[in-house]
């Protein structure tokens, strides 16, 4: 058998999407990763019991601590995002808030983008106050902003780019820089629209990157995950305090099939980029559309920020009409390709109406200049689409059969 280690396997990004972290099994030569469904595991020597006790290779004790299938998605996760480590987590939502809580705490000031992901904003918006964590909510879409809001206190700033629902970009290095250049900020990216097909927050100067593994690293909206990755050091810290002590860990079965997942990422992107553009073409040319934002149009406003900082412009985009809820009603109704659905990155194509008014009222709660930037880019709402692996023709006929 095989004893090779490809943990430090070399190449293109295809190449590590498919074998980083995986070797074959030596005892079967299996060459498909082991699904490994124990809750715990038998041990040759006696330690202590509490997790505090590991050392620093302690091998595999209860699968809270550590899985082997896990740590194969954490390991190829590790070479996709070039980070030293990676900590794998039930959701995106879990990843979220496993970060902010284990870095944050009483006293600290946090500075995020005023639009995001809604369960994100709303965690920072209700949760995180009660805890004692001052919070500023600003457009990180200018670093001035940013540079703006930093405090004494100020601990970590959290990005999201493109920012969900609204495709407006964030200048990762700009903002990096300001937050380093002020102190021991951490810079915290969700770049789950981007993938790391797209954008590698962590060379670019942030300090965390954190994904919904749900959406396009898995890829098939059959499993749920997450995933923070950063240095060796700040994902050791977080695997005794959120993966340990808050419990919210990923399932083996769930990291073996987004795992699946991640050998066709770079190939789905590509197709993802491809349809996506020939969408946001058509949709631009229609004479029922008002607005269409999607990174890779010459039309974005921050069309150069996504080439310099974008590799492949995925597929999320947003477009406006002038009564969307009716538009909303025809395609739950009419749509016979494109599904009528939550979530986004999966490889059926997906859209669903945001409307502006019900997400200030819920998640963003804006006013004034940040409610107009949110209007630039949105509107009085938008359908968010996801852009699956289906045959471009065959979405733009769909979405002209609804848009009459």
């Amino acid at each position: 058998m095989s004893g090779r280690d490809n943990k430090a396997i070399e190449g293109g990004l295809r190449t590590l999407a498919v074998h980083a972290g995986e070797a074959p099994d030596p005892i079967t030569g299996a060459s498909a990763p082991n699904l490994v469904m124990s809750s715990t595991f038998v041990t040759e020597e006696p330690g202590g019991f509490s997790a505090h006790d590991l050392s620093d290779d302690p091998g595999f004790l209860y699968t809270r601590w550590g899985n082997p299938t896990v740590q194969q998605l954490e390991r190829k996760l590790c070479a996709l995002e070039n980070a030293e480590g990676c900590l794998c987590f039930a959701t995106g939502m879990a990843a979220a808030s496993g970060i902010l809580f284990s870095v944050l705490s009483q006293g600290d000031h946090l500075i995020a983008s005023d639009t995001n992901y809604a369960g994100v904003a709303e965690l920072i918006r209700d949760t995180l106050p009660r805890m004692g964590i001052e919070i500023s909510v600003v457009d990180t879409s200018d670093v001035a902003n940013v540079s703006a809001a930093i405090k004494d206190n100020t601990r970590m700033i959290i990005i999201e780019t493109p920012a969900n629902p609204i495709m407006r970009l964030c200048d990762i290095a700009a903002i990096s820089d300001a937050a380093h250049a002020a102190g021991d900020i951490k810079v915290v990216v969700d770049s789950t629209f981007a993938t790391p097909v797209a954008t590698r927050p962590l060379d670019l100067g942030a300090d965390y990157v954190f994904h919904s593994l749900t959406k396009y690293i898995g890829g098939h909206g059959d499993a749920a995950g997450g995933a923070v990755l950063g240095s060796a050091e700040a994902i050791g810290a977080l695997r005794l305090e959120a993966g340990i002590h808050y419990g919210g860990v990923l399932s083996p079965f769930n990291a073996w099939l987004i795992m699946r997942g991640c050998a066709t990422l770079p190939l789905r992107m590509r197709a993802h980029e491809e349809g996506a553009m020939e969408v946001a073409r058509f949709l631009e040319d229609h004479p029922k559309v008002t607005s269409v934002m999607y990174p890779g149009l010459a039309s974005h406003p921050q069309h150069e920020l996504a080439q310099r900082q974008m590799d492949n412009f995925s597929a999320m985009l947003t477009f406006q009409v002038e009564d969307g809820p009716a538009l909303a009603e025809r395609m739950a109704k009419d749509l016979q390709v494109i599904h009528y659905a939550v979530s986004l990155g999966h490889h059926r194509s997906l859209v669903f109406w945001m409307g502006t008014d019900d997400l200030m009222n819920t998640s963003f709660r804006l006013d004034g200049a940040q409610l107009d930037s949110f209007r630039a880019y949105a509107g009085d709402g938008v359908f968010r689409v996801s852009i699956g692996l289906e045959d471009g023709v065959d979405l733009c006929a769909d979405l002209d059969r609804v848009l009459g």
